[in-house]
């Protein structure tokens, strides 16, 4: 019989304490995959010492790029070789659980003329969209070939010289975006990629500061152009804390009682901080301070206290793409609001690690919460009464960390299964939560 993982968390305590959270996991992924197509060295600090960036450094290791063994907390250079050095690898190449690692690679390669690629990940990956990545690098010429017409992993990769093109996406996914502007490096003349909302851009911001030709235009940036012919040099770069990761703390600091917390650090890339609209809609009492920007980042230290009244909120349209991350540990944050909240337009939270509006509204049900699925969200009535509970991460790492903050305000002690999760994005958490409890 299969053991987990399990952490006990007491409801009752309060929150102080200042922290640092992990990199960036977003700008993490893009240093090292960007840098391995750069011109000399790119020097990394501030990395993500997770499984889903890892995933993608040993990826790039088995293509040919010469990326040291990554230890916690330290910088580490890489040596890049070009648009067109990758070698055909002896092995498939494994992403683990990572969608970023999977849908920015296939990206990089679909342009790799004249080499052959097989790409695959855990049973969870491979059960992820992959579609909407193949489908418009086949617009350009790209040879992507899958399970379910090349819409599931495993997926295999014949590159080809691509064609630029204007090309239409229908979701503001940065992955996507991302995949797209990197096969452009790649394609002959000018690839354009014009999306329905805003999404992160930091791949825009890397590549730019890298020295790609690359152009935003039209309204809040939603189309990007990027021209081929132009060589990436290697750069320095310090990864700011991950606002996905300061989000727990955040809504930690501002739901549980007598709690102050300061987190040092954190990105601010405006494409991002959707959280911080939303605890303002709420009326949480948080102050940025100490704000600068490096290689391009916004960042800055945040501090924020508990608020005892706090206002229901509503999460819909275009701003979905800048916290659809943090909706997770909003929805603890909903049950502890005055009146009723609402989450829409959120069916890409369907296709994550796990289905996380399922996952959520039923793990929260087991607290004592007042929570309706939608198809495309949830609905939730605040006020709620916890109790301790046994719940389950459902191997999800936001789910796990989101569950913790919830466990805090249950009365009694919770265990949470398969607590483990939040080490692909959070390897530290549990530590950190020690720290913090008073």
């Amino acid at each position: 019989m299969k053991t987990y993982h399990i952490r006990t968390v007491r409801g009752g305590s309060s929150l102080q304490g200042i922290i640092k959270v992990p990199g960036d996991k977003s700008i993490s992924h893009r240093s090292l995959i960007i840098g391995s197509i750069a011109e000399g060295e790119t020097n990394i600090e501030g990395f993500l010492y997770s499984e889903d960036p890892l995933s993608t450094a040993d990826c790039l290791r088995k293509l040919g790029v010469c990326i040291p063994d990554i230890k916690e907390g330290q910088p580490f250079t890489i040596k890049g070789l070009g648009l067109d050095g990758f070698k055909e690898p002896k092995e498939i190449l494994n992403c683990g659980n990572s969608g970023t690692t999977m849908r920015l690679l296939i990206g990089l390669l679909a342009g790799q003329k004249g080499k052959n690629f097989v790409l695959t990940g855990d049973n969870s990956l491979n059960e992820r969209p992959m579609g909407r990545v193949s489908k418009p690098l086949s617009q350009m010429g790209g040879g992507i070939y899958g399970r379910e017409n090349g819409t599931k992993a495993p997926i295999s990769i014949t590159g080809n010289k691509l064609k630029g093109c204007v090309i239409g996406t229908p979701v503001a996914s940065a992955q996507v975006k991302s995949a797209i502007l990197l096969a452009g490096l790649n394609a002959s003349g000018t690839t354009s990629v014009i999306e329905p909302a805003s999404s992160r851009d930091h791949t825009e911001r890397m590549l730019k500061a890298f020295g790609a030709d690359i152009k935003i235009r039209g309204e809040l940036g939603r189309n990007i152009v990027i021209k081929s012919g132009t060589n990436l040099k290697g750069q320095n770069i310090l990864i700011p804390g991950d606002i996905s990761s300061a989000a727990f703390w955040m809504i930690a600091a501002s739901i549980v009682p007598k709690s102050e917390i300061v987190v040092e650090n954190v990105g601010l890339n405006p494409t991002r901080t959707g959280i911080l609209n939303v605890m303002d809609e709420m009326g949480c009492d948080y102050k940025i301070l100490k704000k600068s920007t490096i290689a391009g980042e916004p960042l800055g230290t945040i501090n924020i206290k508990y608020v005892s009244n706090l206002k229901p909120f509503k999460i819909e349209g275009d701003i979905l793409p800048k916290l659809i991350d943090e909706i997770p540990i909003l929805t603890v944050a909903a049950c502890f609001c005055n009146g009723i909240s609402e989450i829409k337009d959120a069916k890409e939270l369907r296709v994550k690690e796990t289905d996380r509006l399922k996952v959520m509204a039923r793990q929260l049900k087991k607290f004592g919460a007042n929570i309706l699925e939608n198809e495309d969200g949830l609905i939730i009535t605040g006020g709620s009464k916890f109790n301790s509970a046994e719940v389950d991460s459902e191997t999800d790492h936001r789910v796990s960390m989101s569950l913790a903050i919830a466990a805090l305000l249950a009365k009694g002690s919770t265990n949470i299964k398969r607590a483990e999760a939040s080490k692909v994005s959070y390897p530290t958490f549990w530590d950190d939560l020690e720290k913090l409890i008073n």
